[in-house]
């Protein structure tokens, strides 16, 4: 994609879309629920310019992946054919609980 050229209002939200789309195919090693369901993503922001930055947390400080699972978010965002950037920013504020979970996934591990 040509840096003049701008995203419409209608090709940014299709972006937001496709980047949750992706995310929704990353899993945590340890929960067999995809990141996006268990709630570890809090923001994805789409610039004009093609550019994402994906707002997550873990489910722990310790978690065993968090050195790789941010670089999978960020190498599997870029994979989208109009991404140009791929930021991801990890934040433990507010630190994640099961609460922030999907109906969905709480259904799938039985947590109901």
């Amino acid at each position: 994609m040509s840096t003049a050229m701008a995203l419409s209002e209608e090709q940014m939200q299709k972006l937001g879309e496709d980047v949750v789309d992706v995310l929704r195919t990353i899993y945590d090693p340890e929960i067999p629920v995809d990141i996006y369901e268990l709630g570890l993503v809090y923001d994805v922001n789409v610039s004009e310019e093609g550019d994402v930055h994906v707002l997550m947390t873990l489910t722990s400080p310790n978690c065993p992946v968090a050195e790789s699972l941010p670089v999978e978010v960020e190498e599997k965002v870029k994979t989208i054919d109009i991404v140009t950037t791929a930021e991801v920013e990890i934040t433990f504020d507010p630190p994640w609980t099961k609460d922030m979970m999907s109906e969905e996934a709480r259904l799938e591990l039985g947590m109901f």
